[in-house]
């Protein structure tokens, strides 16, 4: 009996034993899988990239605007008065711009004269490339080879006979061993018989391959004319040590000879003739070796130019392109000296005259326009990207269906300081005239200080840093793959590892961030995470500590 109740406890023990083991298989089975990380991915588009800066005021409660000028100087003109009507962009007053007109002359006179100097670099290359300057040097060159090769043959054979001749020789004792100038060197084993040999005979051939140089450069082109000159250069310079050596055997015999009675030997008018032939023969050699070499650095020189032809346009180019930006900036000066109504309107009161002097501050005449203005105020981080003349969107607290744009017509130039913060006030002008818009009312503007078209764009969350440079996670999977993600907004499941793509940034504002390079339109890359403990979205720039400059803006996506 007890042997039955235990065998049939035992059996109780391992179901529950495999009921436990295959309820913890099952659940891994059938939740194991939804532990894994989760990722929200993006593609990269091409879009317009909008930059902007908000501030907040009121309209205008009248509908009026201080002209003022930009610079300071003296008025030297006021084209207006009370209850005038003038039209955009009329003339109100000018103040003495001589010192701005000066810059622009200035600018135009250095700007022709780069212009001047790229027309001469262009001549220069087409006479380069057509070798007309190159061409004249080689002719030069061969001038030069011609009377060199008519002068050579004589003195080659001269020095044939002043080394190599017995014209000293006699059976005077005193002298015998003058036989010729080498005669007593020989007789003492000396090597300057051999090397005078040894350089004659260099001369020699030398010369022979020289000549066919020439005659082959007559007929040639440049490359064979530049090898001809080169080779007379060549032997020139052997030449000329040619006749240095003789000079130095000669003149040991010269200077005996000259200390004493000449008419103590019978070839003193031999020995005096050769050391004057060849100081005659240095000479002449050193004047055709000077031009050869002139000639030979003139082409490499010119050689040289050609190649560095296209270097200096580059530069050139770069120049003029500099003053040119120089010349638009005068231009841009110049035109600050005149002021001019930015709207249609009526003038309202005249408060300067000629005479006066004049400063960004003073107020020229005041404005009245039926169109309604308004005046926002901005911190001095966002002021500085503001510029007269661009276009904003305006919204109404009283009104939130209207919105209506707007262009900066007024940017202060001295800020007020309220509880330690700095604002400048703008005041815009309304394109769009509506009934329900009274004086007083709130408004917002965004004002566009930048802006790009055709560019490919991200959320800022998909951009991550590491140090000062930048990077994405880079999904690469199949293009059906890539369908799935982009449709599947709650979060989906990798196949494969992330890529850590490097990118560069440009311009970006609160939501979408300029993708410079790195990228290309169509990639997928991760912009949230979602956690496998919290189920919480973890946002990538929060994460790694990336921050985007604070501006308001907006993107369009280009289809």
């Amino acid at each position: 009996m007890l042997k039955k109740l235990f065998k049939h406890k035992f059996i109780t023990f391992l179901i529950l034993i495999l009921i436990i083991a295959g309820g913890y298989f099952g659940y891994n089975k059938f939740y194991g899988k939804q532990v894994s990380v989760r990722y929200v991915t993006a593609t990269v588009e091409k879009g317009t990239l909008i930059v902007s800066v908000s501030g907040s005021g009121q309209v205008l409660v009248s509908d009026q605007v201080e002209i003022k000028p930009k610079v300071s100087g003296e008025i030297v003109y006021v084209g207006v008065k009370n209850g005038q009507e003038v039209k955009a962009g009329s003339l109100i007053a000018q103040l003495d711009a001589r010192d701005a007109q000066k810059a622009v002359r200035d600018a135009e006179v250095n700007l022709e004269s780069a212009r001047l100097a790229m027309d001469k670099l262009k001549l220069q290359q087409q006479q380069q490339l057509r070798g007309d300057t190159l061409n004249k040097t080689y002719e030069d060159g061969m001038k030069i080879l011609a009377d060199f090769y008519g002068d050579f043959s004589t003195i080659l054979g001269s020095i044939d006979d002043i080394l190599f001749s017995n014209d000293l020789s006699d059976n005077y004792d005193n002298i015998s061993y003058y036989a010729n100038y080498f005669l007593s060197y020989s007789q003492k084993n000396s090597p300057v018989p051999n090397s005078a040999k040894n350089l004659f005979s260099e001369v020699e051939k030398l010369h022979q391959r020289a000549l066919t140089d020439f005659q082959n450069a007559e007929r040639g082109s440049g490359d064979a004319r530049s090898k001809a000159i080169n080779s007379g250069y060549e032997l020139a310079v052997k030449t000329a040590q040619l006749i240095k050596l003789g000079r130095d055997a000669v003149r040991p015999l010269y200077d005996y000879f000259a200390s004493s009675d000449s008419s103590t030997h019978t070839k003193w008018d031999v020995i005096e003739g050769h050391a004057n032939d060849l100081a005659a023969y240095a000479s002449t050699i050193d004047t055709h070796l000077q031009s050869l070499l002139t000639a030979e650095n003139t082409i490499n020189s010119q050689r040289d130019a050609v190649e560095n032809q296209l270097l200096d346009l580059r530069s050139q180019e770069i120049t003029i392109r500099q003053r040119e930006n120089a010349l638009l900036d005068a231009k841009e000066k110049l035109a600050d000296y005149y002021v001019r109504a930015p709207f249609d309107g009526v003038i309202a009161k005249v408060d300067a005259k000629k005479g006066d002097i004049a400063s960004s501050a003073s107020i020229i005449a005041t404005l009245i326009t039926q169109q309604k203005l308004a005046e926002v105020f901005l911190n001095e981080v966002d002021v500085v990207q503001v510029k007269v003349g661009q276009k904003a969107t305006l919204t109404f607290d009283a009104l939130p269906d209207l919105s209506i744009s707007g262009k900066v017509i007024e940017v202060d130039t001295v800020g007020t300081v309220s509880q330690g913060v700095v604002s400048y006030g703008v005041k815009l002008i309304l394109d769009t005239q509506d009934e329900r818009i009274k004086s007083g009312m709130s408004i917002t503007a965004d004002i566009i200080t930048d802006s790009k078209q055709d560019i490919l764009v991200l959320p800022n969350s998909s951009i991550k840093s590491q140090g000062n440079s930048y990077y994405v996670e880079l999904v690469e999977v199949s293009e059906e793959m890539k369908q799935q993600l982009l449709t599947n907004v709650s979060g989906a499941i990798l196949p494969q590892p992330l890529k850590m793509q490097p990118v560069e940034i440009g311009l970006s504002n609160d939501l979408f961030t300029e993708i410079v390079s790195g990228l290309e339109e169509g990639d997928i890359v991760v912009i949230t995470t979602i956690s496998p403990t919290t189920n919480q979205t973890n946002r990538v720039q929060t994460t790694q500590g990336f921050q985007i400059p604070r501006m308001g803006g907006q993107m369009r996506i280009s289809r």
